[in-house]
């Protein structure tokens, strides 16, 4: 079948687009074009170029298509006082304060609006663990932990542009399921890493000596890519709407994850449920059990031999 790519020219697009290249026919939507990305590969699809702003290039991009995975976004809430102060000690423009919230909301209103009538059945989309608001805090509040590890069914505590845009995506999602069948699902990726950036992380390791409300969680781009394709390959057994955690099985710490947890955070001790080895504070239990989806990479795969066989 035809499958729409938004976000087409991107990082996660790559990876997304060899998963799904064998079996279907892919359009690329992106208003970068090709070439001219900071990851340079070969398309495996038709490009379209154009914004998800606009809902006529939105028309053109799901044209004929019956499914879409929609990666495309701002990846950062741009109006956080840490955004604006690095974009300044680097030199860069500053974009304006509403385009994280602009693009994504608008954008996948827009996209969705587009699938709709032209009957596209399945979307799942890149949402966000900041959903959770465990990121981006704003206030100087620390998130506030009912369990762990936290699930779909944790209270969220959000605060920042990014963590709401995500949020009110995945309400349009379930509102368009509703109204008109499609079925939507929004993962909730953890950090998105390639290769190279877990090559660069394991050579550099060093432990970590302090609590951080990110919750060590990450995701290898293979297994991300691979939930995109599982998820939508499994949709007419899904109910209409779900959301998914989707994260690396383990934390970015090679010290026992209950044990750091002990050491830095006793007062979170009780809140502790079942946590074995380096398990991650994120569970992804509900992606397994509804269509099959395990992690499979870890970024210890890229330590050197005698720092594998000794943790």
């Amino acid at each position: 079948m035809q499958v729409t790519i938004t976000g087409g020219t991107g990082s996660l697009a790559e990876y997304v687009a060899d998963e799904l290249s064998p079996k279907h026919d892919l359009v690329l939507f992106d208003r970068v074009e090709a070439g001219k990305n900071r990851f340079q590969y070969e398309l495996k699809g038709r490009l379209v170029t154009g914004d998800l702003t606009s809902f006529e290039d939105c028309q053109r991009a799901v044209e004929g298509s019956q499914a879409v995975i929609h990666l495309g976004a701002i990846p950062y809430p741009v109006d956080h006082p840490d955004s604006i102060r690095r974009a300044q000690e680097t030199g860069r423009d500053l974009l304006p304060w509403d385009e994280t919230m602009r693009v994504n909301t608008m954008g996948t209103y827009y996209l969705l609006e587009a699938a709709k009538r032209a009957g596209v059945k399945t979307v799942v989309a890149a949402s966000s663990n900041c959903v959770l608001g465990h990121g981006f805090r704003i206030s100087g509040t620390p998130f506030p932990i009912a369990y762990l590890p936290v699930d779909e069914e944790h209270r969220l505590d959000f605060e920042d542009s990014y963590s709401l845009s995500k949020h009110l995506n995945e309400d349009t999602m379930q509102a368009y399921s509703r109204a008109y069948g499609i079925h939507c699902y929004p993962l909730r990726p953890a950090g998105v890493n390639r290769r190279e950036m877990l090559e660069a992380f394991a050579k550099d390791y060093q432990q970590p000596d302090e609590w951080n409300d990110w919750l060590f969680a990450y995701v290898d781009i293979r297994d991300m890519a691979r939930a995109f394709r599982m998820c939508m390959e499994a949709s007419d057994r899904l109910p209409p709407f779900e959301a998914f955690y989707c994260n690396a099985a383990d934390t970015r710490l090679l010290e026992d994850t209950r044990s750091f947890v002990e050491r830095t955070r006793p007062d979170l001790v009780p809140k502790l449920r079942r946590l074995e080895g380096r398990a991650s504070l994120i569970s992804t239990a509900k992606a397994e059990r509804m269509f099959g989806w395990k992690p499979e990479h870890s970024w210890t795969e890229f330590l050197p031999a005698g720092a594998r066989a000794a943790r």
